[in-house]
Parts: structure tokens; sequence; C-alpha cells
């Protein structure tokens, strides 16, 4: 009987933190959502830009369309004159001549992190005391400065970070990184929101108090760090300031890329992570589903039993995943990419398990070396 029973227990952790995933999910969306409190503080949107994105212009003039009573300052930062986003930013402040709109280029590098850098360059034109640091690849909705600020009627919050999502995918390469967004990341969150609590931030979107940032000493306490999204908000947590996850998502507009590029960054991500939480990434191994289902089919007597524990595991977690996709973060990815869930699933523990082979990551063209506690070292 034990030994019938052996690959059903292999898929436990896996089929458990799977339906996990979509308890706290629930608790999470049901929550009331903060209503903004007039009069509404003023905020600047720090913007580092380097290079174009996809639909450049279209990601920075959503924050410009904004339903939202105070003033909103928009403020791109970038390292060259010469940045071919530049022109961009020119027609935007033509387009809306009515906004605060404005362009720091400053070269200083500040540490290995160049997009801190910028941030470091531009924050002496920050004119407000709540302080946004967005991505460039980010669109947003209108009611988005509405649904972030409204978080900051507690005085106890120090930064508010959202969910983010990919609704359009260019292809195999970019489905495999967006549907990783809803089966993983975003499942992820719940489970840490609900077990421990949120320590760290999400960097697509991050609104953070003059007066949080200032307690930790700045954004030059993160120019020597990869994950300065991470180390963002897992500071000002250990400051002593509340962390805010508001559920309205923000969407990461992809460009097209092959499937080495997602798996390079994929594997940046993974080792980025293990350094920074060693322990609970090192635990998160028994939550991945494919080794789960390889060792259930070693363990099994026979195929019948295999398929079955191999069955079981899949139907709940595409199930899982198909309700993530339609209800919760609305994708829309799945069904159509539900046949990709398995390979992004074995993708994901080759990238796991090669973290743990070496500290060395390839970012914007340079090569690093991850120190212990996540600080970068440039490799010439």
């Amino acid at each position: 009987m034990l030994r019938t029973l052996l690959p059903f227990i292999a898929i436990l952790p896996a089929l458990t933190y799977s339906l996990l995933s979509f308890f706290s999910a629930r608790l999470f969306f049901r929550s009331p959502v903060p209503k903004l409190q007039l009069p509404a503080p003023d905020v600047t949107i720090l913007k580092p830009v380097k290079g174009m994105d996809e639909d450049s212009y279209a990601n920075f003039a959503s924050f410009c369309n904004q339903k939202f009573p105070s003033k909103v300052q928009l403020l791109f930062a970038a390292a060259s004159a010469d940045d071919p986003v530049i022109p961009v930013i020119h027609s935007l402040s033509k387009e809306f001549p009515d906004q605060d709109i404005s362009l720091v280029i400053n070269p200083a590098i500040h540490g290995p992190n160049h997009k801190v850098s910028n941030l470091i360059n531009s924050f002496s034109k920050a004119k407000h005391d709540i302080i946004i640091i967005c991505d460039s690849d980010i669109r947003v909705t209108p009611d988005y400065l509405s649904r972030v600020i409204a978080h900051f009627d507690d005085p106890r919050t120090g930064l508010v970070t959202s969910l983010y999502r990919t609704s359009q995918v260019h292809g195999l390469a970019t489905a495999v990184e967006a549907t990783g967004f809803s089966t993983e990341m975003i499942p992820n969150v719940m489970v840490a929101l609900q077990l421990e609590g949120l320590s760290f931030a999400l960097g697509a979107s991050m609104a953070v108090r003059r007066e949080a940032l200032a307690a930790i000493g700045g954004f030059k306490s993160l120019a020597d760090y990869l994950a300065d999204d991470y180390q963002l908000g897992n500071k000002i947590s250990r400051a002593g300031w509340n962390i805010a996850l508001d559920s309205c998502f923000v969407e990461s507009v992809m460009k097209a890329e092959d499937l080495p590029t997602v798996f390079n960054r994929q594997l940046r991500w993974a080792r980025t992570m293990r350094i920074s939480r060693p322990g609970g990434y090192l635990a998160s191994g028994i939550t991945f589903p494919f080794p789960a289902a390889v060792v259930a089919a070693f363990l099994a007597t026979d195929v019948a039993t295999a398929l079955t524990a191999i069955g079981l595991l899949y139907v709940v977690r595409l199930t899982v995943s198909t309700l993530f996709s339609r209800a919760l973060v609305r994708d829309n990815l799945l069904p159509r990419w539900l046949w990709l869930i398995p390979l992004r699933d074995m993708l994901s523990f080759f990238s796991w398990a090669l973290s743990f082979m070496g500290n060395s990551v390839e970012w914007r063209g340079n090569r690093f070396r991850i120190k212990p506690g996540g600080k970068l070292e440039e490799v010439v």
C-alpha cells in the first residue's frame, strides 16, 4: 500500500502549494479597496529610461491620462543625450503641454546598477513627497494613481507596490515569460503575503514616501544591488514602515524576443533571489510541479499509477492556472497557452537548479558577479 501511495506523496507539496496560492489570492482580491481621500498628495513619477521599448510612446502617455485630482510631475531620467527614446519624450511634452514633464540627462555612475544611477541623478529634481518609480515598459490605466495613492492615507505606509501582468505576447518565447506572471510570480506573492506579510517590492511600480526613502539612505543605498526593487522594499520594511500591495494591475508591455534571451533573464532573476533570500528560495524547490511529476513517475510501480499521479497534479495545476489567468489576473492568456504550462514549469525548475551553479549574470550587455547579500561586482 505504501509503495502505491509514494507517487501521490511525491506530488503532494506541489499540489498543496497550488491550491494554497489560489485561496490566498481569493482572500487578497476580496479585500476592501482603499478609497482616495481628499486632498490627495502631489506625486512625482520618476521614470528611468534606456533605449526603446515596445510602444514606448503609448506607455508614457498612459501616465499623462490619469484621473487624479492633485499635481503630477513626470520626471524622466536618462544617461545619454543620444538615447533613442529622448525624441519620444520630447513628443510627449508637445502632446501634453499642460503636464509637468521634464527630462534629466546625466551620465554619472554611482554603482554597478545603472538604473539606480539614473534615479540618483534625477532625484534632486523631484518636487513632491510621494515618489513613484515605474519601469519604462509599463502601461497603466487611468485610475492607477488614485488606486495607489489611496494607500498612503495610512501614515504607517512607507511603500506601495503593484502586481503586473502581460496581456499580449509575440509568440512562444514571450508567452513563456508572460504566463509565468500568472502561474508562478503572482501566486508566489499571494502566498508570501498571507503567510508572512510583504517585505519586498515589485519593480514594475513602486510608490514611496520621501521620508521612508530618506530613512534607508535614499537611492544611494541601492546602487550596488541588482535587485533594487527587492532591496528597496526590504530596507523600508526593516526600517519599520508598512508595505502595501495594490490590487490594480499594471501592464508590462513586452517586445518580441527569443527563448534563450528569456531564459537568461529568468536565470538572472533566479540567481538574484537565491542570494537575496537564500533560505526561502531553497525551500521553494519542493513547490515545483515538474520535479514532482518526475519523482512520481520514478516511484510508481506501474504506468497507470504514474499517469494517475501526474494527471492529478496537472489537472489541479492547469485548473488553478486558468482561474488565475481568467478570473484574478485577467490577462486572458489561458486557455490559449495552457499547453505551454508544463514547458514553463520545466524551464522554471531548470533555472532554479542552475541558480545554485554560479553567481554570474548578464545584464544590459555587461557581465556581473553577484556577491553575498545581493551586491554586484562587474566582471571585466
